[in-house]
């Protein structure tokens, strides 16, 4: 095969790919273009917005070494993937944890700080049933305390259902903006490589005009004459 049939057959392959490579660029770029309206959307359509710096308190801003993010946002719409994350695992969840660690019966702390929404059900059937049985033992004073105690799970395990049902949307939807992100990478990554194939593609060409015309590679070797 001649030398310049050859490198013009790979740098035409080469466009090819190239071609191919861009467009695959195109529709990734596209679908983090929706990816990122439809979490815009979704997020706007909440309408929440993060308290003022003034208005938060020195456990929201120092709750846990992420809770910054509440500074760094406070006042703003949440719109966006990393908002709906740092309102979700900063603000919501320390208040959960607020409502859990001042759920109190008569004054006394219930142990119920690590607790959640699932973890909660045992705890509330069970009073429940100390309840009843105080109740059938007309023991009136027991089944009053016991009362107040599985009104305050019951409130509690509300709450918990409230915000954990949030915080799962916001989180859900962070993990689609990042999963967005990845996407926008992939087709910088498409371009750069449909760039690099470009080139070499152009320099095949003008290597294959450069290659005199009855240059030959890949020939088969010649048979010796037999004697």
């Amino acid at each position: 095969m001649k030398r310049r049939t050859l490198d013009i057959i790979l740098a035409t392959g080469g466009l090819g790919i190239t071609a191919l490579l861009v467009a695959l660029g195109i529709v990734l770029s596209n679908q983090v273009s929706w990816g990122r309206d439809y979490v815009k959307q979704q997020l706007s359509d909440q309408r929440i917005t993060f308290a003022t710096v003034d208005a938060l308190s020195d456990e929201e801003k120092n709750w846990k070494p992420g809770s910054s993010c509440l500074i760094k946002y406070a006042g703003e719409q949440l719109t966006t993937g990393k908002q709906a994350e740092c309102y979700a695992n900063y603000y919501i969840a320390m208040h959960m944890r607020r409502a859990a660690a001042n759920a109190a019966v008569d004054g006394q702390k219930m142990g119920w700080d690590n607790e959640t929404y699932a973890t909660m059900g045992p705890i509330v059937t069970d009073l429940r049933n100390k309840v009843n049985a105080a109740k059938q033992a007309g023991d009136t004073a027991e089944a009053e305390r016991l009362q107040k105690q599985l009104d305050a799970a019951t409130s509690l395990r509300s709450t918990f259902q409230t915000g954990e049902t949030l915080r799962g949307l916001l989180l859900t939807t962070y993990g689609f903006s990042v999963i967005t992100d990845r996407v926008q990478v992939a087709a910088y990554i498409s371009y750069l490589i449909a760039a690099v194939m470009f080139v070499l593609s152009v320099a095949g060409y003008i290597h294959a005009f450069r290659t005199p015309a009855d240059r030959v590679v890949l020939a088969p070797n010649p048979v010796p004459a037999s004697h």
